[in-house]
């Protein structure tokens, strides 16, 4: 009896996990349930411990009429579960910071997706992920998505722009390389002369296979691609 509830609960879970809501859904209960204007008021969403979406969804809104001007609702099991003002200020000014969903074109679903792949490339296990979905520097959205091992400690962050669904950013892979970072053909060139050869040799390697994850990453894009816009307003 115990082995035969054992085996069906390994069955079970991965099902039960997989029907937890996504980032989008967790949107459109606001929507729907609260005011269909406050997606457009949202200035970040995170959720922890995904496996792999996360039980829980928290959504922060910009909302001159909370205290501190921010309120927090959280989502799990497809309803509200809680309403407040944060317990602790939102680092920053909403102004400018909420994210125009009609940007959006990458769900939670999506970002893991994309998120996997470049860990196996990038050769980093990882048991379950969790989410942040903000504005960036240039107000675009983007997804914050922080690896985990069975421990549930960090071994490396992707950053996913929410619209285009490029790889800009990691941390704790490809020895921390992004577009900005990684050397170009000159710098090598002069590594080279000055003697630099092996260290030369492994950022190009590096270089080489941040690229690759880059150009698969946007090929795995386009097959989990999801309109926010189309999602939010379907029947």
């Amino acid at each position: 009896m115990g082995k035969a509830f054992a085996v069906l609960l390994f069955f079970v879970s991965p099902v039960l996990a997989q029907e937890r809501a996504t980032a989008y859904e967790a949107l459109r209960l606001i929507g729907t349930q609260m005011n269909r204007d406050f997606v457009n008021h949202v200035i970040s969403v995170s959720g922890l411990d995904g496996d792999p979406q996360p039980k829980t969804w928290k959504i922060l809104l910009d909302d001159p009429r909370a205290r501190g001007g921010v309120r927090e609702i959280e989502i799990a099991n497809n309803r509200i579960v809680s309403e407040r003002a944060p317990v602790r200020s939102v680092a920053g000014s909403s102004e400018g910071a909420t994210i125009n969903t009609t940007r959006l074109n990458l769900d939670s679903s999506g970002a893991y997706a994309v998120a996997s792949h470049t860990a196996e490339k990038s050769n980093t296990p990882f048991a379950t992920v969790s989410y942040t979905l903000r504005t960036d520097e240039g107000r675009d959205p983007v997804w914050i998505i922080t690896l985990e091992n069975e421990s549930a400690r960090p071994v490396g962050t992707i950053y996913i722009g929410a619209n285009r669904g490029n790889v800009t950013r990691t941390e704790g892979m490809f020895a921390g390389a992004s577009m900005r970072e990684v050397e170009t053909d000159r710098d090598a060139k002069r590594d080279t002369e000055e003697g630099g050869g092996v260290i030369s040799s492994s950022k190009a390697r590096i270089k080489q296979a941040f690229y690759r994850a880059q150009d698969e990453a946007r090929d795995m894009f386009q097959r989990v691609r999801r309109s926010f816009d189309d999602f939010i307003n379907r029947d």
